[in-house]
């Protein structure tokens, strides 16, 4: 099971085209609202969650947790009790954890990201405790993913899917979508 957190705020393309390019590739993935199931966006785009955050398992079953960025919406995440315990929980069980935009914050605020390439959106570096500021729009290092914003949101979107799913599968998928 994915997790895709929603909070009030949240930056709605950079969770959107991820939620979309996971579902076109076949993955259990379900949105997450961290209060409430209905949540509305930073630009009042309002999105029902499949579940809310009292609602999801941390168990084995868990493969990959997922923080959109935008404003309040990161900053709605990273005081949620639910969303720590579950990047805690992946953190510690080896799962993909996944951060676009101003998100990656939280993962740098826990020292997730010491010794590791990252990148974020611009004037959150200094968030990143311990990175490698990538060039990169999108990185991955080991079990992270962080990407600079909504302007790279399917390809951190198909950067999931190449992990959990194989290049193969995300090259079809962006092929389909002409995305090349």
């Amino acid at each position: 099971m994915i997790y895709c957190f929603l909070a009030d705020g949240f930056e709605e393309v950079e969770a959107l085209a991820a939620v979309d390019m996971i579902r076109r590739a076949g993955l259990e993935l379900k949105t997450v609202g961290v209060d409430n199931t209905l949540i509305c966006g930073a630009h009042g785009i309002k999105v029902e969650c499949d579940c809310t955050a009292d609602e999801i398992r941390l168990d084995s079953d868990l493969s990959a947790v997922i923080l959109p960025g935008g404003m309040p919406g990161t900053l709605n995440l990273e005081k949620s009790k639910a969303v720590q315990n579950a990047v805690d929980f992946a953190s510690e069980n080896g799962k993909l954890i996944c951060a676009i935009c101003a998100a990656p914050s939280i993962l740098g605020h826990k020292g997730l990201l010491r010794g590791k390439e990252a990148i974020a959106y611009p004037g959150f570096e200094k968030d990143l405790d311990g990175a490698e500021i990538s060039k990169k729009h999108v990185v991955r290092d080991g079990n992270i993913i962080t990407a600079k914003g909504a302007g790279v949101a399917v390809d951190f979107g198909l950067e999931i899917v190449s992990y959990l799913s194989g290049a193969d599968k995300a090259d079809e998928i962006r092929k389909a979508i002409q995305c090349i």
